[in-house]
């Protein structure tokens, strides 16, 4: 992305904040208090520290030998040395943009990626469930028991009763695990599976109820994936630093700080550390070392952001920690 589009983009995203935080100042509390301040009781600002991978590298490079997908070493040999590899469903790598995968080969580390390089028309089983009885009522169907089928279809069945709770508006749905409103077999998945086929079942007893199945063969249209690798560090050093500029949000270092700043990072480690407003002196150092001034400066409340100011990563004396602030009410 050239530097005159991502200025126009980050311009964009600046006005829509502000927009937005104009907007909620009209619904805000009428005091115009720092939520959390001094009348607001026992209400008080959290911080805790998480122990993040330390060193980073530990995190986020993988034995392509040894992940779930099992076509990830040939992918990375393939790319490795300038030949197409391609998956659909499931991209190579399972590397993200905000989780990204690194491999290691003859003291080289690789950056794993995938780009989009077509589009092929599939077709899938899709199985959807609807309630029609009471499990062991008298007008109940004959049906079979999901804990007689495999664990697979037994998670087939599970996912399609939430979609089918769904319909009724009745709890959540795993979106996601749930697809057009039922589970979607893969090719390989459907011919295992007791659900699907001449001699399928027409009927499921799942948690005291009697579901219909139904089964129908649907079009998708998914996304062709060649596996991408980019050499990026030749030590582990670099790398470190690599990870470091893309997640590490603030550095401390105790040798900066008081000694009563420093117990109170050694206390969020624990179950936490909070205060009301007005803050001590430390702690405000600590919120201002964090870059978490959305706490000290306005009103955390009616405030808008491009990103969240109360998560991040931070270094301190050389470990990792996520920290995480929020706002607790004292019982």
């Amino acid at each position: 992305m050239d530097q005159t589009r991502r200025r126009l983009l980050l311009t964009g995203a600046t006005a829509g904040a502000l927009s937005l935080s104009g907007c909620l100042d009209a619904i805000g509390s009428d005091d115009g208090a720092l939520a959390g301040g001094s009348g607001d009781g026992g209400r008080h600002l959290q911080l805790v520290l998480s122990d993040a991978p330390t060193p980073l590298r530990s995190g986020y490079v993988v034995d392509v030998a040894e992940t779930e997908r099992p076509w990830d070493g040939d992918a990375f040999a393939a790319a490795r040395n300038g030949e197409t590899y391609t998956t659909q469903h499931r991209t190579p790598f399972g590397s993200r943009p905000d989780d990204p995968k690194y491999a290691r080969h003859d003291g080289t580390y690789y950056r794993l990626g995938h780009v989009v390089v077509d589009e092929r028309a599939v077709t899938h089983p899709v199985l959807r469930l609807s309630a029609v009885a009471e499990a062991g009522a008298d007008e109940s169907p004959e049906a079979i028991d999901a804990d007689d089928l495999s664990e697979a279809d037994r998670t087939v069945v599970h996912v399609a009763h939430m979609a089918a709770r769904a319909r009724g508006n009745e709890g959540g749905v795993p979106w996601g695990a749930v697809r057009r409103g039922g589970f979607v077999f893969r090719d390989d998945d459907a011919a295992e599976s007791r659900l699907v086929g001449d001699d399928a079942p027409g009927h499921v007893a799942y948690r005291e109820r009697v579901y219909e199945i139904d089964i129908s063969r649907e079009r998708f249209y998914e996304p062709v994936y060649r596996a991408t690798v980019e050499p990026v560090a030749e030590s582990p050093e670099r790398l470190e630093a690599i990870l470091r500029a893309q997640f590490v949000d603030a550095r401390l270092s105790g040798d900066d700080l008081s000694g009563q700043t420093r117990s109170i990072l050694r206390d969020a480690q624990g179950e936490g550390y909070g205060e009301t407003q007005p803050y001590s002196s430390a702690y405000r150092t600590v919120l201002t070392a964090l870059h978490a001034r959305a706490y000290l400066d306005g009103n955390i409340e009616k405030d808008a952001y491009v990103e969240d100011p109360g998560t991040g990563m931070v270094q301190y004396d050389g470990t990792y920690y996520h920290y995480r602030l929020r706002f607790l009410t004292r019982e």
